[in-house]
């Protein structure tokens, strides 16, 4: 790769004034070497955010060009009781309380999938609370039940915090139980519970819930039964520019080995409403380097998510020239999980006129995509009407 081919990334690196580390890692990333954890501190201390935006857009636009992905998707959340007491969850309620949250049937869940009927969405996320009653039993009837009425519909669900505590209370190995959950009808995970590996910062934030080894585990499980994951990050709250890199390396090792992520998602903290609402969040310049670093260091995941009912939607068109190429699903307010923690997007849902709209306004390509990528339809050239534009 010659710096030629980027011309505002060339122009950066010959500047008199750059610093000579910057310099070096910069070369590095236009020669696709990997950087190594001391140059993606370095990158987080060093680096201003222009600097950082143009490397890490002349990497997304060498792996997807303009293509920013989406998909048509709904979640259920089938409860926000939960026995873990994250400090920084605004969404679970305790099992002692639980009249104060909400726990949903097996029929009420099944009435939402049905909700759906003849719409094109092609996944249904399942995420929630971990509640003692709903243990493994409970969601493999589910998920056969979601399967028996539409075949077509992806399961993505259950973080590995959900599926530690399943497999512990059922007394089955992670690999036994894996194997069962993917034969009820699971067919990929998404990235929840990984929040910040190190443990002198999970001991004070989450110190209950599986720790980074176990998490680790059970997506390498996954992966080797022929299962797609993602994986995220909490960032912006009590841990440091090294907490981060060490949790991205562990994730880089991992995929070294299986090759199963699909996404990496930096998740922004957010204070309102929980234990840490002492804690000052991140600011938007704060934000665009975070994902411009996870584009660069996470070189051996294909794409960089930008969840944008978390982020909001102008901040997340902006990370889309940050390293980003994914902004998630259509979500149609079928989630609770951020807006309760005080999200910018109270009540997220776009249609997919709107989504498609709001990559083609940050001048990128829409293409709707399944879980694992394959590409559906390309958005770029389609016209949509006033009508579908303010549609709810």
């Amino acid at each position: 790769m010659r710096t030629t081919e980027y011309p505002a990334v060339s122009m950066l690196l010959q500047q008199p004034n750059l610093d000579t580390d910057l310099k070096k890692i910069g070369e590095k990333v236009l020669a696709q070497q990997r950087i190594t954890p001391e140059e993606g501190i370095i990158l987080f201390e060093k680096g201003d955010v222009t600097f950082l935006g143009a490397l890490a857009n002349q990497m997304r636009e060498r792996l997807h060009g303009h293509k920013t992905y989406f998909n048509r998707n709904f979640h259920i959340e089938p409860t926000n009781v939960c026995i873990f007491t994250c400090k920084f969850c605004a969404y679970s309620r305790s099992y002692k309380h639980k009249e104060e949250g909400w726990e949903l049937s097996t029929e009420q869940m099944l009435d939402i999938v049905k909700g759906y009927d003849g719409k094109p969405v092609t996944e249904v996320h399942i995420v929630g609370g971990v509640h003692p009653k709903m243990n493994m039993d409970f969601f493999c009837d589910l998920m056969r039940k979601i399967k028996a009425h539409r075949p077509d519909l992806h399961i993505k669900g259950f973080t590995a915090v959900e599926l530690d505590y399943m497999f512990r209370k059922a007394k089955v190995s992670v690999e036994e139980g894996m194997r069962i959950m993917n034969e009820a009808g699971l067919q990929s995970m998404p990235g929840g519970g990984a929040e910040i590996f190190a443990p002198e910062i999970r001991s004070q934030i989450c110190h209950d819930k599986v720790d980074a080894e176990g998490w680790l585990n059970i997506h390498r499980t996954a992966h080797n039964l022929g299962m797609h994951t993602n994986a995220t990050m909490l960032y912006g709250h009590i841990e440091q520019y090294h907490h981060r890199i060490d949790h991205m390396e562990r994730l880089r090792q991992l995929q070294d080995e299986t090759h199963g992520f699909n996404t990496f998602i930096p998740l922004k903290f957010r204070n309102k409403d929980n234990e840490m609402s002492h804690v000052r969040e991140s600011g938007i310049i704060e934000d665009l380097k975070m994902y411009a670093v996870a584009r660069l260091y996470m070189d051996n995941f294909p794409h960089l998510k930008a969840y944008w009912p978390m982020l909001g939607r102008s901040t997340s068109q902006l990370t889309l020239s940050f390293g980003v190429n994914d902004l998630d699903g259509t979500i149609d307010d079928t989630t609770k999980i951020y807006s309760m923690a005080g999200a910018e997007e109270q009540n997220p849902s776009l249609n997919t006129a709107q989504l498609a709209m709001l990559i083609k306004q940050a001048g990128r390509r829409p293409v709707e995509r399944d879980t694992v990528y394959n590409e559906i339809k390309d958005y770029t050239d389609e016209v949509f009407t006033e009508e579908e534009l303010a549609k709810n």
